[in-house]
């Protein structure tokens, strides 16, 4: 039976990312998150996937074991909410430094989400995906799934720029709560009809 899915960036969507983040002791969560998470997975019933870009792993500055180390330290930290992320994905290349076959993972492109709809039987028409930048927008609407940008680092200028229908978020948020708020009612209305 298909299940439905809140895939989520990683870096500035539910951590703070001081660039490159490699080292699992300077994860920290963004507020709300925590909660969240266990009102979406535990309460909700929605898997929890990441679906992030890390292209230092290409760029040679952290390795392929630091993003899982910092994927665990991210669950480690989520326990203690009683939740967890369900499945990590990530995109270690970048089209400058890699082919355009290795590269057709990172965001915008949709792959990893077909790719984890594919592994985890998600059904994308009941499906969201919360992220930080344009490209997480783009890449859940290529997808077919409601998309939420959160306002952490992006200004309004920024925002008043996504005109063109692959990049307009379905909602804007403010915070993470915020983000999960819209998804529990948007839910609740779909199931209400």
């Amino acid at each position: 039976m298909p299940v439905r899915a809140v895939f989520l960036d990683r870096d500035d969507t539910i951590n703070y990312d001081p660039g490159y983040l490699g080292d699992s002791n300077q994860v920290r969560l963004y507020p709300g998150v925590g909660e969240g998470l266990a009102q979406l997975k535990n309460v909700l019933g929605f898997k929890i996937i990441v679906i992030s870009n890390q292209s230092g792993v290409t760029r040679g500055i952290i390795t392929e074991e630091q993003v899982r180390s910092v994927n665990e330290k991210i669950n480690d930290l989520l326990s203690k909410y009683g939740t967890k992320v369900d499945d990590f994905f990530y995109c270690p290349y970048h089209p400058d430094f890699d082919s355009p076959e290795l590269a057709e993972c990172r965001k915008p492109s949709p792959k990893m989400i077909f790719d984890a709809a594919k592994k985890h039987n998600i059904d994308l028409t009941n499906s969201y995906f919360i992220g930080d930048q344009p490209t997480d927008v783009e890449c859940g609407n290529r997808a077919g799934v409601k998309t939420i940008l959160i306002k952490n680092k992006i200004g309004q200028n920024e925002i008043n720029n996504l005109q063109s229908p692959n990049k307009r978020p379905n909602f804007v948020a403010v915070d993470f709560l915020n983000a999960c708020s819209f998804i529990e009612k948007d839910f609740t209305e779909k199931k209400l009809d």
